[in-house]
C-alpha cells in the first residue's frame, strides 16, 4: 500500500512541475476548462487487453491532444477493465490509468475520470438493476471508495470526477437519490474535488429540470451530452435505429428530405419522425440546449458539455458548418465542451493518425 500511495504521489509531484513557472500559478488554482476530447475506447468499450492496449493510447497521444490547443481530456474508465467478477482490482489498467493521467498533468491537460459503464448500469441496455438493487447502489458507492482512494492526491484543480456516464432511470428520483449518496461519501474526505454530475436519461438537456443536487455545493459541474440531430451525428451508425438510412443529408435545414423515407422500415420511419429529423440550425440547436442553460444558470453553477460529434459518413462541408454553429454555441454561452472522442468511431484524428486540423481548428477556435 504504501509503495502504491508514494507511486501515486510522484506523479502527481510531476504533473504538477509546471505550477512553479512564472505566472502560471494563478491559472492552475481551479479546475477550469473549455475544449477538451474524450480518450475513449481504451479502458472503456474496448475487449483489447494486455500490450493491445498499452499501445492503443501512448504520451504521445497526450502531446497531440495538448499540441492541438485542447485544454482537457475525460477518460471513460468501465467497472470490467479496473475490477474482475469478484471485485478484485486489475492491476494493469490501474497502472495504465495512473500512466495516462501523469501524462496528462505533465502537458497542462485537465482530467475528468468519468466512471462510463459498470456491470449493474450500461446506458443502452434494456434493463439495468442498479435502479431496482439495492446492493447495487452501495456497490456503486463502494466503486466511488476504491476509486477515491487511487484518484485522491492528485490536484483538486487538476482533475474531477464524473459519478456516472448517461444514468438511464425510469424515474429520475431514482438518480437523484444516487447522486446524493455518491457525493456525500466523496465529501467525507474531499469536500473541495470537482465532481461532474449529468442529468437522467443520456444527459440530454430536456432532462436537466428534473435534476436534483445537493445544496450549497459549489464544487460540481453539471454535464450535458449533445447529438441532436442523430440523423446528422449518427448517419449510418450501426448500433441505431437509424442505421438503415444511407441517403443524403443536409444542415442547416431539413436534416434529411422525407422524401427520401421511401422504403424505410416502420421502426426507423418512426425513429426518424419522433426525434432523430428536422429542421436544424443554430438557433434550434441553442434552443435544444435551453434547459440544460437555465438550470446551470439558476444554480450559478459550470455548464460541461462531456460528449458530442458527428459520426464521419456525412460530407465535411455538412460536418463543419454543423460544428461551428454548435461550438459557436458554446462558446458564446461559457460552456466548456469535450468531443466524442480522439481516436474511435468519431475521431479528430485522421487516417495517418494525425489531428485532423480542419476540424480540430473549429474544435478549439474561441
Amino acid at each position: 500500500m504504501f509503495k502504491q500511495i508514494g507511486r501515486i504521489c510522484i506523479i502527481a509531484i510531476a504533473g504538477l512541475s509546471f505550477f512553479s513557472c512564472a505566472g502560471r500559478k494563478e491559472a492552475y488554482v481551479k479546475f477550469e476548462m473549455r475544449t477538451g476530447v474524450n480518450v475513449s475506447h481504451w479502458l472503456s468499450q474496448s475487449e483489447a487487453r494486455g500490450p493491445e492496449r498499452a499501445a492503443y493510447i501512448t504520451e504521445a497521444d497526450f502531446k497531440k491532444i495538448a499540441s492541438s490547443g485542447f485544454d482537457h481530456v475525460r477518460i471513460p474508465v468501465d467497472e470490467v477493465q479496473l475490477w474482475d467478477s469478484l471485485g478484485n482490482r486489475e492491476e494493469e489498467a490501474f497502472r495504465l490509468l495512473h500512466q495516462a493521467i501523469g501524462w496528462a498533468l505533465t502537458n497542462r491537460l485537465r482530467v475528468i475520470v468519468d466512471l462510463h459503464i459498470i456491470r449493474s448500469h450500461y446506458f443502452i441496455a434494456e434493463s439495468n438493476p442498479l435502479w431496482t438493487d439495492p446492493a447495487e447502489q452501495e456497490k456503486l458507492v463502494d466503486l466511488w471508495r476504491q476509486l477515491q482512494k487511487e484518484l485522491q492526491a492528485y490536484p483538486n484543480g487538476m482533475l474531477a470526477y464524473e459519478i456516472l456516464n448517461e444514468a438511464v432511470a425510469d424515474d429520475p428520483e431514482d438518480w437523484n437519490r444516487l447522486i446524493a449518496m455518491v457525493i456525500a461519501e466523496i465529501r467525507k474526505q474531499e469536500p473541495e474535488r470537482v465532481i461532474v454530475v449529468g442529468s437522467n436519461r443520456w444527459q440530454i438537456p430536456s432532462t436537466f429540470p428534473d435534476l436534483k443536487i445537493p445544496e450549497n455545493d459549489k464544487n460540481l459541474i453539471l454535464s450535458f451530452h449533445f447529438y441532436t440531430p442523430m440523423a446528422l451525428t449518427h448517419h449510418q451508425a450501426p448500433w441505431t435505429a437509424i442505421a438503415e438510412y444511407s441517403g443524403p443529408v443536409n444542415y442547416p435545414g431539413q436534416i434529411v428530405d422525407t422524401l427520401n423515407y421511401k422504403g424505410l422500415s416502420e421502426k426507423t420511419l418512426e425513429t426518424m419522425r419522433s426525434y432523430a429529423n428536422g429542421f436544424f440550425d443554430r438557433d434550434r440547436l441553442e434552443k435544444e440546449m435551453a434547459p440544460a442553460i437555465r438550470v446551470a444558470s439558476e444554480k450559478n453553477l459550470p455548464l460541461f458539455c462531456g460528449e458530442y460529434g458527428v459520426y464521419p459518413t456525412i460530407p465535411d462541408d455538412i460536418r463543419f458548418r454543423y460544428y461551428k454553429d454548435l461550438c459557436g454555441i458554446f462558446n458564446a454561452n461559457g460552456i466548456a465542451y469535450c468531443h466524442w472522442c480522439y481516436k474511435g468511431d468519431f475521431p479528430v484524428l485522421d487516417e495517418k493518425g494525425e489531428p485532423d486540423m480542419r476540424l480540430v481548428s473549429i474544435l478549439t477556435a474561441k
